[in-house]
């Protein structure tokens, strides 16, 4: 069912009129197969549909859409932005995996991906270090020696933002 939601909102964004065959298109299902599930949107209040006519969603048809669509959006993000999956695969896996997340996983989600591209500590550098292990290997020796550079740099910027502090209070 979500599916079919997803798909018309989405098909909602580029057509102005929806039939049944952009959604069977869409899907890579049948018509008739189409048709069954819009009788069962449109008694459950998600769509506005008579047989032969355009198919329209309803505010809690859009909504529900517009969430799924949101899902798979940030799910897809997650896939290529940061485990830098294959696009066509992780829109796919963002799919099958849309339907069984909830609101607040997904908004987890979100909260980690913006943290991982603006984290000082984390970030682009963070991202380029997690490809290379993932296509160069896994050696340990690696990671120490980035702990070590990262605890150099770390604390040459501890000791920056404490002189600052220094310098702002007026003592030295």
């Amino acid at each position: 069912m979500e599916d079919y939601l997803e798909a018309i909102f989405n098909l909602g964004k580029v057509k102005r009129a929806i039939r049944v065959k952009d959604i069977a298109k869409r899907l890579g299902v049948k018509m008739p197969t189409v048709t069954n599930m819009l009788k069962t949107l449109s008694g459950r209040g998600f769509i506005d549909y008579e047989k032969y006519e355009y198919i329209e969603l309803t505010r809690k048809g859009h909504r529900v859409g517009k969430e799924i669509h949101r899902r798979h959006s940030v799910l897809r993000g997650f896939l290529t932005d940061i485990l830098k999956i294959n696009p066509k695969k992780a829109d796919e896996e963002a799919c099958k995996m849309e339907h069984g997340v909830s609101s607040s996983t997904l908004n987890r989600f979100v909260e980690f991906m913006e943290f991982i591209q603006s984290c000082p500590r984390a970030g682009s550098t963070w991202l380029e270090n997690f490809d290379e292990y993932r296509l160069q290997g896994r050696d340990p020796e690696k990671c120490i020696d980035r702990m070590k550079e990262f605890s150099n740099g770390f604390r040459h910027k501890i000791d920056t933002i404490g002189n600052k502090k220094d310098d702002d209070d007026g003592t030295q």
